[in-house]
């Protein structure tokens, strides 16, 4: 069975101080923080300008307003296609407002594989930190 070294033993406790650190910073700053996340909307319109949508910080959409113009070139296929897009730009747009609300206390890169569901992403970061990378 291998034995941490001196060197192991540091890393882990200022790894720990690290986090305990954040854990306060978060404890004191992340009430309003997350508050001011939830309320984060963002409002993207089509390239031609007929589509405006809304949505909210994770991405759900919250109000689609269609200009009535659009009815003048019948393609339902294009209004989709148009609609989906915007809801997406919007979307990404909103979670970068997310990522800089939380950059004070979570480092970007670390707060996007969060919010892209990469698990991988952030076990490295995790295991490097252990590890006395960061």
């Amino acid at each position: 069975m291998e034995s941490f070294g001196e060197r192991d033993v540091a890393g882990l406790q200022a790894y720990a101080d690290e986090l305990r650190a954040t854990f306060m910073r978060i404890q004191d700053e992340g009430a309003e923080l997350h508050a001011v996340a939830k309320a984060v909307q963002v409002t993207e319109k089509s390239r031609d300008g007929l589509i405006s949508v809304t949505v909210g910080s994770r991405g759900e959409l919250v109000r689609l307003d269609i200009d009535p113009r659009v009815y003048r070139r019948p393609d339902a296929r294009g209004l989709a296609d148009s609609i989906t897009e915007t809801v997406q730009r919007a979307a990404a747009k909103a979670q970068e407002r997310i990522i800089e609300v939380f950059e004070p206390l979570i480092p970007s890169d670390q707060m996007r594989a969060h919010l892209d569901g990469d698990l991988e992403a952030v076990l490295a970061r995790l295991a490097d930190q252990m590890d006395g990378k960061f």
